[in-house]
């Protein structure tokens, strides 16, 4: 005959039967502690994860279970004070057995009151150490594929520098070398002279954009007319369009000032000129123009701030939706190797947002690019 419900419930609340469950637990070390933290009983889950027989352990205070550093620092005391304070305490840390072997422990306080008397506290101790040694050891491969990919991309970015300034140099010399051959012809030695002029500014921009990506950008902003300023780097534009690109100019007049950076700036601007002027198999056109805007990222608060934009756009290829994704990225480029850094749009990119401005990238599949350097205007 099975036993009633009711006469389960009464073995179950008997001291010797809820006392053989507490015991059959192994996985767990249970114990009960008096209000000071000495140790009154517990069960056999404590004495195999602990070690200890009870005759060793019982009386003593349970401060002996962790490590010396955390007696130092008072962690046993700090337990029992915030499992009092705020009804539970839950922690994970290094305790000891009684060879001296330490394990990673998951831990559980909690308090005992009877009649609103505190009289002891429950301890659960759980060994996790698996668990742990198994998440550390994720961690640092996790560090290793993250520390891998940094040098696969400082690899990158040395192969594409090497090439790039070998190139560079390959001009200046060959075009050195011809103009002592043709110095009676001054329209070759000028289209000689340009090219190595042009080599020479984009030596001087890519040592740009490797100080600004080894130490950040140190800012010396001042105020500025943008649309004056884009006309006092014409020439410089103009040079490092090349030869084949027809570049204009649209400047707007009147525009409210803005507080930048000009040689950031200017190699911000030379970023986007030599971008869109690769982006042409042979030839194209490349515009430059200044002047207002009310588009802003999806992402940014709206506000009163009216903006100044110095925009670069060209009738290139254009980007697909995958390229434009990446295209702020640092170390990204679509060019050959020897053909940029992929530097570039990062530097505009993170130069505009340090400035309080933004960045803006329209383009499509066979309808070229526009990119928009845009800042916030100041009263003069």
């Amino acid at each position: 005959m099975q036993p009633s419900a009711s006469s389960r419930v009464r073995q179950f609340e008997d001291g010797e039967q809820f006392q053989l469950l507490v015991q059959s637990v192994v996985d767990y070390a249970i114990y009960m502690l008096d209000p000071e933290g000495f140790i009154c009983n517990w069960n056999e889950g404590g004495r195999r994860i602990k070690g200890y027989e009870d005759e060793e352990i019982i009386g003593q205070h349970f401060s002996q279970f962790y490590v010396e550093e955390d007696r130092a620092a008072g962690a046993p005391e700090h337990g029992l004070r915030m499992a009092r304070e705020n009804g539970r305490y839950e922690k994970e840390g290094w305790r000891l057995r009684k060879s001296g072997e330490r394990f990673w422990a998951s831990v559980v306080i909690d308090p005992i009151w009877k009649d609103g008397e505190l009289i002891g506290f429950a301890k659960v101790t759980r060994d996790i150490t698996d668990r742990h040694l198994t998440a550390l050891r994720l961690e640092e491969a996790q560090k290793a594929l993250l520390q891998s990919k940094k040098i696969e991309a400082i690899g990158r970015l040395t192969l594409g520098l090497s090439h790039d300034f070998n190139n560079l140099l390959t001009v200046i010399v060959n075009s050195l070398d011809l103009i002592t051959i043709h110095q009676k012809d001054p329209e070759r030695v000028d289209r000689l002279v340009q090219g190595a002029q042009r080599a020479a500014d984009r030596g001087m921009l890519l040592t740009r954009q490797l100080l600004t990506f080894a130490r950040g950008q140190s800012l010396a902003p001042e105020i500025i007319d943008a649309s004056k300023f884009v006309a006092g780097a014409r020439d410089l534009l103009t040079r490092s369009s090349g030869l084949d690109v027809h570049i204009e100019f649209s400047l707007a007049d009147a525009l409210p000032a803005i507080f930048v950076d000009t040689t950031q700036l200017e190699a911000a601007l030379l970023n986007l000129v030599i971008n869109s002027r690769d982006a042409f198999k042979e030839s194209g056109t490349i515009r430059i123009g200044t002047g207002m805007i009310e588009e802003r990222p999806a992402d940014m608060e709206t506000s009163g701030t009216q903006f100044v934009c110095i925009s670069v756009s060209d009738d290139g290829p254009g980007m697909t939706d995958e390229v434009l994704q990446q295209a702020v990225q640092p170390f990204f480029t679509t060019k050959d190797v020897g053909r940029g850094s992929g530097l570039g749009l990062s530097q505009a990119h993170g130069f505009a947002a340090q400035s309080g401005g933004y960045l803006l990238i329209d383009t499509a599949v066979g309808r070229g690019t526009r990119v928009s350097l845009c800042f916030p205007t100041v009263e003069n």
